[in-house]
């Protein structure tokens, strides 16, 4: 069934984080910044938030779903700061949405074969677009610093669209970019929160990849496939 779909695929929506850029290798040092900061310096404070955020401790990694690894800084400021006023909010909003933009694409650690998938992806050629729940400028720098933002046609953050994913309006964007249907577009992505995407807005494929804080037995219930990482993809789609 998925190799019947993906043969009318024509165009790809990427997660970034777990999916194009190795999470842990990445995030691990700036959630600790931005846990520090939420904390005012209280190395203790920190701890617990993060925990609370999805960093398993023993394991050094977050947790597939938790709110750290699928969902917005505004995700995570409610959680930390449940009574926050809306203009302290707003101000917390904008603070974490730098340190991550900043931090977040200075620090990225592309994950293998990455860059040559989306190249020849590119080149077959698909229409390319990144749909995170990282800002835009995150997503755009993130891009810039890893040499490929000339490989999509478009990047869209939780910030470029009235509501983020899991909701399907990232998209309804890029279909009215492209001229595509949905049912011609994969998603791509290693948490459930992309596949949900996925189905609401009747993708023609969802795509989970074990390179990020998703596991197989997270994806596969709501994936039409599952593979190790997107350094498969242009492979997977030929042999269809």
């Amino acid at each position: 069934m998925a190799g019947n779909k993906a043969a009318g695929i024509k165009g790809i929506l990427f997660d970034k984080d777990g999916t194009l850029v190795d999470f842990d290798a990445t995030w691990s040092v700036v959630a600790d910044l931005m846990a520090l900061e939420a904390a005012e310096g209280d190395r203790g404070r920190a701890d617990a938030l993060l925990s609370a955020a999805g960093l398993d401790f023993e394991a050094r990694r977050f947790k597939p779903d938790s709110v750290f690894a699928a969902g917005t800084n505004m995700d995570i400021i409610e959680l930390w700061f449940p009574h926050l006023p809306a203009a302290a909010q707003k101000e917390a909003l904008a603070r974490f949405d730098r340190i991550t933009a900043e931090q977040g694409s200075a620090m990225a650690v592309p994950l293998p074969g990455m860059a040559d998938a989306l190249a020849a992806l590119h080149a077959a050629p698909y229409r390319l677009g990144l749909a995170t729940n990282d800002s835009t400028a995150g997503a755009e720098k993130t891009l810039a610093a890893l040499g490929i933002a000339q490989l999509f046609d478009a990047a869209y953050g939780y910030d470029a669209v009235a509501n983020s994913k899991p909701a399907p309006d990232t998209i309804r964007a890029f279909c009215d970019l492209t001229g595509l249907k949905p049912s011609e577009i994969a998603m791509v992505g290693d948490n459930r929160h992309d596949l949900e995407m996925a189905r609401a807005g009747g993708c023609g494929l969802a795509i989970g990849v074990l390179s990020g804080t998703g596991t197989r037995d997270s994806l596969a219930p709501m994936a039409d496939v599952v593979l190790g990482s997107v350094a498969e993809l242009p492979l997977y789609l030929a042999d269809r």
